[in-house]
C-alpha cells in the first residue's frame, strides 16, 4: 500500500518528467524551423545548410542516446536527467552566439549531444515509477508534455518572443535558461526511486550486463527501425513546413501556426490513444492504423494547398506523441527487458531512429529545388519503412495472448 506522500511525490515526479519533455527538450528543439528565416536572414544560409543545421541535432543523438539509456539504468533517472537538463541548457543556449554556418552547425551539434540523453531519461521513469496498465498512460502523460513544449515553441518563439526579446539570438538564450532551471528541481525536489519501494525500485544494471542482454533482443531493433523511419518522416516535415509554406505565399503567422496546429492537437491525441491501446489491451492495433494515416497524410501534403494543409497537418500531428508513447511503452513492455534494461533499450530505439530524423530534413530539402512538393514524398517513403517494420514487431500489450 502506497502512503500519500509517497503517492503526491509520485504524481510531482510525473509532472517534472513531463514539464522536462516541454521546456528542457521540445522548445529547445522546435524554435528552431520558425526562427529560421530570421536566422537564415542575419547568418546568410540556403535551404539547404538550413536541413543541415537542423538534421545536426538528430546526428549528435546517434552517439549519445543509447549512452543515456545506459546511465538511466546504471545510475538512475533522478541524477541522469538532471545533469543532462543543465548541460542542454548551456548547449541550446550556445546556440544565440552563433557567427556563421559553421558555428551554428556546431553549437546545434553539442545541443543534440547532451539532449539526447533526456528522452532515455524521461522514459526510464515512468517504467521505474509505474507498471503495468499505468504506465501507457504514465507514458502518455509525458509525450503529452512533449507536445505542449512543440506547440508553444513553434507558436510563440518567432511571433512573439523574438519580437519581444529583440530577436532570435535572445529567444534560445531564454530556453537555455529554462532547461537548466529544470536540471536543478530534478537534482533538489526529487527523491531516488528507492524511496517508493522495493517492487518497483531501480536496480543499478553494470553496463556490460545491460549492453550483453539487450543488443541480441530482435523485437528492439525492429521497433528501432520503426520508429527511425516515423521519426525520419515527421522531423523532415515540421522542419521543412514552415519554410515551405513560406515561400508558397502564406504570411508568416499562418506558416508557423500550421506548425503550432500540428503539435497541439499531437499533445491532445496521445492520451486518448494511450487510453484506447489500454482498454483494447494492444498496442499494434492501435499503432498500424493511425502510422497508415500519417503515411497518407504527409505524402498529400505534397499536392494539396490552403485549407486542406490545415485538415492533413491536423490529422497526422494527433498521431504523433501518441504514437511515440506506444513505441516507447512497447519497447518497455518487450519481453526481457522490463524495468531493470528499460533505459538501454529505449536508448538503442532512439539511437536508431535519430538517424532517420539526422537523414532525412538535408536530403528532402536537396529535392525542392526540382519541385517543393518532393520532400513530402521522400519523408511518406521513411514513414513506409515504419508501417513495414512494425508489422514485424511483436505484440505487447496486455491481451497479446
Amino acid at each position: 500500500m502506497v502512503n500519500k506522500n509517497e503517492a503526491n511525490h509520485k504524481r510531482y515526479v510525473l509532472s517534472l518528467a513531463a514539464l522536462t519533455f516541454t521546456f528542457a527538450f521540445a522548445m529547445q528543439q522546435i524554435c528552431m524551423p520558425v526562427l529560421f528565416k530570421e536566422i537564415s536572414e542575419d547568418l546568410g544560409l540556403n535551404l539547404v545548410e538550413i536541413g543541415i543545421v537542423w538534421g545536426m541535432t538528430f546526428l549528435a543523438n546517434l552517439f549519445t542516446v543509447f549512452i543515456g539509456g545506459l546511465l538511466a539504468d546504471r545510475y538512475g533517472a533522478k541524477r541522469t536527467l538532471g545533469i543532462a537538463c543543465f548541460l542542454a541548457g548551456l548547449a541550446g543556449a550556445s546556440r544565440g552566439l552563433s557567427w556563421d554556418f559553421a558555428s551554428l552547425m556546431a553549437t546545434a551539434f553539442s545541443l543534440g549531444f547532451v539532449s539526447a540523453i533526456i528522452p532515455s531519461g524521461v522514459m526510464k521513469t515512468t517504467a521505474t515509477w509505474f507498471s503495468g496498465r499505468q504506465l501507457v498512460l504514465a507514458n502518455g502523460v509525458v509525450t503529452t508534455g512533449m507536445g505542449v513544449g512543440f506547440t508553444l515553441g513553434a507558436l510563440i518563439s518567432a511571433t512573439i518572443l523574438s519580437p519581444l526579446l529583440g530577436g532570435w539570438r535572445n529567444v534560445l538564450f531564454l530556453y537555455g535558461a529554462m532547461s537548466m532551471v529544470v536540471g536543478l528541481l530534478w537534482l533538489l525536489t526529487v527523491r531516488e526511486a528507492d524511496w517508493v519501494g522495493s517492487a518497483r525500485s531501480e536496480s543499478r544494471v553494470p553496463v556490460r550486463q545491460a549492453v550483453s542482454h539487450v543488443f541480441p533482443i530482435k523485437a528492439v531493433w525492429l521497433l528501432g527501425l520503426t520508429v527511425l523511419g516515423y521519426s525520419g518522416c515527421i522531423q523532415g516535415m515540421i522542419g521543412y513546413l514552415p519554410l515551405h509554406l513560406r515561400e508558397s505565399g502564406w504570411t508568416v503567422a499562418s506558416a508557423d501556426g500550421t506548425l503550432a496546429a500540428f503539435n497541439g492537437f499531437s499533445s491532445l491525441g496521445a492520451i486518448p490513444l494511450a487510453l484506447l491501446s489500454d482498454r483494447v489491451g494492444l498496442r499494434k492495433a492501435v499503432a498500424l492504423p493511425v502510422l497508415l494515416i500519417t503515411v497518407v497524410g504527409v505524402a498529400l501534403l505534397s499536392v494539396v494547398d490552403n485549407a486542406m494543409v490545415w485538415v492533413l497537418v491536423i490529422m497526422v500531428g494527433v498521431a504523433r506523441d501518441g504514437s511515440m508513447g506506444l513505441y516507447m511503452t512497447m519497447g518497455t513492455e518487450t519481453e526481457g527487458i522490463g524495468m531493470a534494461y528499460s533505459g538501454t533499450a529505449l536508448g538503442l530505439v532512439l539511437t536508431i531512429s535519430n538517424l532517420g530524423s539526422f537523414i532525412s530534413p538535408p536530403l528532402g530539402n536537396s529535392l525542392a529545388d526540382t519541385n517543393s512538393g518532393l520532400p513530402f514524398v521522400l519523408w511518406a517513403a521513411f514513414g513506409l519503412v515504419a508501417l513495414l517494420s512494425l508489422c514485424f514487431v511483436k505484440e505487447t500489450g496486455w491481451r497479446k495472448a
